[in-house]
């Protein structure tokens, strides 16, 4: 795996679906390293670990020890995240790197560009780049037509549990997808394991979104423009 292109994620959970989703997609064997804040030797994995650990990463790409750079963080929930709040902190970090968020283009994502010519810096805040949630809620609404029923059932085994449930409400996403996966076939295994053939739907706006920028980041030249029609292979 290189060392050159890294994506920076909040944990392992996150770091799972991403590689299961760039070996799914064919980027090139090798093309991308996942990496969570501990990878970059800080105590703990989250957000927030992601935002301090950031810097070191922007430090090597402007000095060419590594190539390309993207990160995937969850928007989660108000008061303490949302969209809004999340790229608020992003922004920052970044401008004092040199990079500004560009004019949007045909691509999905978030694209910061350096004024001084840097490589781009890609981010893409969970679920959509535009609404609160978090990992789950993308992978919801990507599921294939007929894993409906059980993620109904799911959802309405865990609205329904004795004494309601003990996690907190901003939190729902994670126990329903949790719970649909252990009762796949192969219960019990994380994130990675809803990309398993016939669980997602290739044709999911967001699935092919995220394809596509995966691939607009990772896999094109620099000053190539990629566009991902009709489903991701």
């Amino acid at each position: 795996m290189s060392d050159k292109n890294i994506l920076l994620v909040e944990g392992e959970s996150d770091r799972g679906l991403l590689e299961a989703l760039c070996k799914k997609w064919h980027i090139p064997v090798g093309q991308v390293k996942v990496c969570t804040p501990r990878d970059a030797g800080h105590a703990k994995n989250s957000k927030q670990a992601v935002w301090a650990v950031l810097p070191i990463y922007l430090a090597q790409l402007a000095d060419g020890q590594i190539e390309k750079l993207a990160l995937v963080v969850d928007a989660d929930s108000p008061p303490n995240g949302g969209f809004d709040r999340t790229l608020s902190q992003l922004q920052p970090r970044l401008a004092a790197h040199g990079y500004t968020l560009a004019t949007p283009r045909a691509q999905p994502g978030l694209y910061f560009m350096h004024n001084d010519g840097l490589p781009e810096v890609g981010a893409w805040v969970m679920p959509n780049n535009t609404d609160t949630g978090m990992v789950e809620d993308w992978l919801k609404n990507c599921l294939h037509a007929d894993e409906a029923d059980l993620m109904r059932y799911a959802q309405q085994a865990i609205a329904s549990l004795p004494g309601g449930p003990k996690f907190k409400a901003l939190h729902r996403s994670k126990a329903d997808i949790a719970t649909w996966l252990a009762w796949q076939a192969q219960p019990g295994h994380g994130l990675y394991h809803a990309v398993q053939p016939g669980l997602l739907d290739d044709n999911a706006p967001l699935l092919v979104a995220l394809h596509g920028w995966l691939v607009q980041i990772f896999a094109a030249k620099p000053s190539q423009t990629t566009t991902t029609q009709g489903g991701v292979p």
